[in-house]
């Protein structure tokens, strides 16, 4: 065999070597049986955290997929992401951020769907427990003595909410002065499971995450705007990120997001 022929078989081996290895690759990233290092992003709201960190698992465990979460008041996440922030998801817990993003151009709008649905509450201490008449003609200034811990009314949706609730029911200017606005509403659920306001309002959700506070009282639906958590996809071309985004409307999540005291939207 001569030197020449002996070298444009090797370099033949070579090419058929590289080009398996690279249809192994792609195989992978696609979804099969190797591992891939494909990962998406999602931006949600912090009433979300424990139910959406649950379902992160959920779908890692079915998907060659790496789910990075980033939790915040949905303010803070909408003008992170108006910012360039890598974002391929983001869940929202009213309509105003997920507007602002599509007045900004910063999703994706035919992508855009409302997820679950959520209630809103009035939480104490477990050692404070109290159980307050959510009408109007009702004194819940004067059903207890100390503060109550909002979410901020001026930009965090379950402040927002709580305003428009507190207001509906004739009690907002008499607890203006005792709010403790704080920068979402998990942050707010932690001060009344510390003990350091007398009260809070947040989500169903959150009073149903912990066992240290109780239900004083349910807001009627009719003293707020309808909570709905709209998620949608953010400038991304990541095909990662649609699966996700169709999972999370699936049977299977409605039954986590009901479980964790979401009303689920979609069937």
């Amino acid at each position: 065999m001569s030197k020449f022929f002996s070298f444009r078989l090797i370099a033949l081996l070579n090419l058929l070597a590289s080009t398996c290895l690279l249809a192994t690759d792609k195989f992978s990233l696609a979804g099969g049986e190797g591992k891939t290092n494909a990962t998406i992003t999602v931006f949600a709201a912090s009433s979300a955290t424990d139910v959406l960190t649950d379902l992160a698992k959920k779908f890692e465990a079915n998907h060659p997929v790496k789910v990075r979460l980033n939790f915040a008041a949905s303010s803070v996440l909408a003008r992170q992401i108006e910012q360039d922030a890598p974002c391929d998801v983001f869940l929202s817990a009213d309509q105003k951020w997920m507007d602002y993003l599509a007045d900004k151009h910063k999703i994706q709008t035919v992508s855009r769907k409302d997820i679950v649905g959520n209630r809103l509450v009035i939480v104490m201490p477990v050692d404070k427990k109290l159980t307050v008449k959510m009408e109007k003609g009702v004194d819940l200034a004067g059903a207890f003595t100390g503060r109550i811990a909002v979410g901020d009314p001026d930009h965090v949706p379950a402040g927002i909410y709580a305003k428009e609730a507190l207001q509906s029911l004739g009690w907002w200017e008499a607890l203006t002065n005792r709010l403790a606005p704080t920068e979402n509403v998990r942050a707010a659920l932690r001060l009344v499971e510390l003990g350091e306001v007398d009260a809070g309002i947040v989500y169903l959700s959150d009073a149903k995450s912990s066992t240290k506070v109780v239900i004083a009282g349910d807001f009627p639906e009719s003293a707020h705007s309808p909570i709905r958590y709209p998620a949608a996809l953010c400038g991304t071309t990541n095909p990662d990120a649609r699966v996700f985004l169709e999972f999370l409307t699936g049977k299977e999540a409605a039954a986590m997001w009901a479980n964790a005291g979401f009303v689920p939207l979609i069937p």
